[in-house]
């Protein structure tokens, strides 16, 4: 029974951020923007009163949170620059669902094979993305679809 809901709600999942796939990516971006714009004010304030115990922390820490700043504005303002960081990291998402894919078909566990070799081909497809289209968007998609299939999958398995 269990499995049944676990299923059921990696399809629901999957349908809901096939039909809206940027419904997270939006929010991401701003909330990541603000977290790298507090640590920056943060970093700021550090390099502020360490100037007078340690000067090259101090300075260090001042460059620091300048270019926090600056990247956590561009993440809020400027679509693009958060657009590479997330080419960035769905390319090491990429790295990491090849290697997840190759460990569940080494394993042999329970639906290791059919759910290795969808992680395995998600993984290189997350790669190209990755180096061809820096639009969020696909990536949303993708996601919908590894979802669904592995709820679809997950519905099946004896």
């Amino acid at each position: 029974m269990q499995k049944i809901g676990t299923a059921l709600v990696l399809i629901v999942l999957g349908l809901i951020i096939i039909a809206f796939p940027l419904l997270g990516v939006v929010p991401f971006a701003i909330l990541t923007g603000l977290a790298v714009l507090f640590l920056g004010v943060g970093l700021l304030a550090v390099g502020i009163s360490s100037m007078r115990t340690n000067k090259g922390w101090g300075i260090a820490a001042l460059i620091l949170g300048i270019l926090a700043i600056i990247l956590g504005l561009g993440f809020i303002f400027i679509p693009g620059w958060f657009s590479f960081a997330a080419a960035i990291f769905v390319f090491i998402a990429g790295v990491l669902l090849i290697l997840a894919g190759i460990a569940a078909l080494a394993s042999r566990i329970e639906g290791g094979l059919y759910g290795g070799l969808i992680t395995l081909i998600i993984g290189i497809i997350y790669i190209i993305i990755a180096f061809y289209i820096k639009d969020p968007l696909y990536l949303g998609i993708l996601i919908g679809i590894w979802l669904l299939i592995t709820g679809i999958l997950t519905l099946f398995q004896d």
